[in-house]
């Protein structure tokens, strides 16, 4: 069986369009589901997971289903396996050294910063929080040396700002522990 560590995404700018997207996705390869759902400012995103040629099957013919609709998407082909975790949320153990913060206009930028960010330093990812009450933003938070920090935050802001997506990056050094209640 082929590896299942690729992850595609498709956000879209309409609810009808997001859910004949997803069959297209479905239907195009034997990928798995892991979201479907409408997120605020009328926004739609699908994303699959499943082996490389599965995903970019899965993501091209979401693309095509998607017209004027599509307003990002990807495939990572190797995602970090912290991404995960980071969409559902993982609270904080302790004092945090450093954290990190980054905030894009899109969701599919977002997650792209996010695999970045975590291949290209030692830091934990908190969590990914996809565009519900967020008026269609999304923001991921960071833990780490602030020094790994710093650089993650940095190479996630670097992907999110070539697309013209990032809205804000921000490092802070021993943040106060009142700040951990309101992380995740």
């Amino acid at each position: 069986m082929a590896a299942r560590n690729s992850i595609g995404l498709i956000e879209l700018g309409s609810i009808a369009a997001g859910f004949e997207v997803s069959d297209a996705m479905l239907k195009a390869a034997a990928v798995e589901l892991i979201l479907a759902r409408p997120v605020c400012s009328g926004k739609f995103i699908v994303m699959v997971r499943g082996g490389v040629a599965a995903v970019q099957a899965a993501v091209s013919a979401g693309d095509l289903a998607a017209g004027f609709s599509k307003i990002d998407s990807f495939v990572i082909p190797n995602v970090h396996e912290s991404v995960f975790p980071a969409l559902g949320g993982a609270a904080p153990a302790g004092p945090l050294e450093a954290l990190g913060i980054l905030e894009a206009f899109s969701v599919a930028s977002l997650i792209e910063a996010a695999d970045a960010a975590a291949k290209s330093a030692n830091v934990r990812l908190l969590e990914l929080r996809l565009a519900v009450a967020l008026g269609g933003k999304a923001f991921v938070t960071m833990t780490g040396s602030v020094a790994a920090v710093r650089s993650a935050v940095e190479a996630g802001a670097a992907v999110v700002a070539k697309k013209g997506l990032l809205v804000n990056k921000v490092v802070i050094p021993a943040p106060r522990p009142e700040l951990l209640a309101e992380i995740v």
